[in-house]
């Protein structure tokens, strides 16, 4: 439909001479978390990059909010509400805490230069951790510190790339809680890439799942069978 806010058809992309997306095609809306699933190396990193764009796509549509997206760089992306963390967290280890939140700045105007109390309300740790150096943290600290980066920028679109990889059971909860109350406020959609399939399944309200650069099985949690999608995953 034309009015969802975030609108994907056909696909394409290359690196080089491989393509690596064939036709991917996926929608969703704003209060909605859309789960992409799927084995290993079926293309759902490079579907992140494109949507961030942090690599081109080479064919295909991609819009938000009715405006076309083509050629648009990661930051210009980032300043039109375009929030990415990648797999990996690739945080800033030499900087602090307090250094790496206040990076998000780059693409708000001076006026908007202040971290929101709420970050501290979704990451308690961080408030204790504001003066120590982000390599110093743990795994999990890290993954939360990536996490409340992106929402300093004050997204529309979130995305997410396996952000439970190598986290701790009691963070993977925390992030999950975070989440969920992301998706609750209604302001924001949530495209999550993730392997781990009952924390996908529990967030979930929409599901792709991709093979070989193309999208095998899609739907909402309505009407995608919990059996079926792992089936779907597993394969």
């Amino acid at each position: 439909m034309a009015d969802n806010f975030l609108q994907i058809e056909d696909l394409t992309l290359h690196y080089g001479g491989s393509q690596i997306l064939n036709g991917v095609s996926l929608d969703a809306e704003i209060g909605e978390v859309v789960c992409v699933m799927g084995t290993n190396g079926v293309g759902k990193t490079s579907l992140l990059k494109a949507l961030s764009g942090t690599h081109p796509f080479s064919a295909g549509s991609y819009s938000l909010q009715g405006q076309s997206i083509s050629k648009t760089s990661a930051h210009d992306l980032a300043k039109a509400g375009v929030a990415y963390v990648p797999q990996g967290r690739e945080i800033f280890p030499f900087l602090t805490v307090k250094e790496n939140l206040e990076t998000g700045f780059a693409c708000l105007p001076r006026s908007e230069h202040v971290i929101p109390d709420h970050i501290f309300d979704l990451f308690p740790i961080l408030k204790d951790f504001l003066s120590r150096r982000g390599g110093d943290l743990s795994g999990g600290q890290q993954q939360q510190l990536a996490i409340a980066r992106a929402l300093i920028t004050r997204p529309k679109l979130l995305l997410l790339d396996e952000p439970t990889e190598g986290i701790q059971p009691n963070i993977i909860k925390q992030i999950g809680d975070v989440i969920t109350h992301l998706r609750d406020q209604g302001d924001m959609c949530i495209v999550l890439v993730e392997q781990f399939f009952d924390f996908a399944h529990a967030l979930g309200d929409r599901f792709v799942v991709m093979d070989r650069g193309a999208v095998k099985l899609s739907g909402t949690a309505q009407t995608i069978a919990k059996d079926d999608l792992r089936q779907a995953v597993s394969v």
